[in-house]
């Protein structure tokens, strides 16, 4: 069973940055697709952005030209750079296959606020 431990996630001001990083116990990026979710308090689970075998990208709408993720195949590590945050970005940020495969690591909190 693969495990996946996400971190880089913290207290940030609006617009800030934060890089998200997500370690992989196992060579998955050739067979899976690869995504970032997060779950604000209340709220459903959502996909944030994922990333194909291929490596064709693709975003929600809400972070659209300001969260980018890539992967480093050699590392096992999909990333998740997140600039120009906004309050409405505070969740818990998660990453899984596409669809979700693996058990649900615990996720790395980040919080916009000032």
């Amino acid at each position: 069973q693969v495990q996946l431990v996400e971190s880089g996630g913290g207290l940030v001001q609006p617009g800030g940055s934060l890089r998200l990083s997500c370690a992989a116990s196992g060579s998955i990026f050739s067979r899976y697709s690869m995504a970032w979710y997060r779950q604000a308090p209340g709220k459903q689970r959502e996909l944030v952005a994922h990333m194909t075998v291929g490596g064709t990208t693709n975003y929600a709408d809400s972070v659209k030209g300001r969260f980018t993720i890539s992967r480093d195949s050699a590392k096992n590590t999909v990333y998740l750079q997140m600039n120009s945050l906004k309050p409405e970005d505070t969740a818990i940020y998660n990453c899984n296959t596409r669809p979700g495969l693996y058990s649900w690591g615990q996720g790395t909190q980040v919080t916009v606020s000032s």
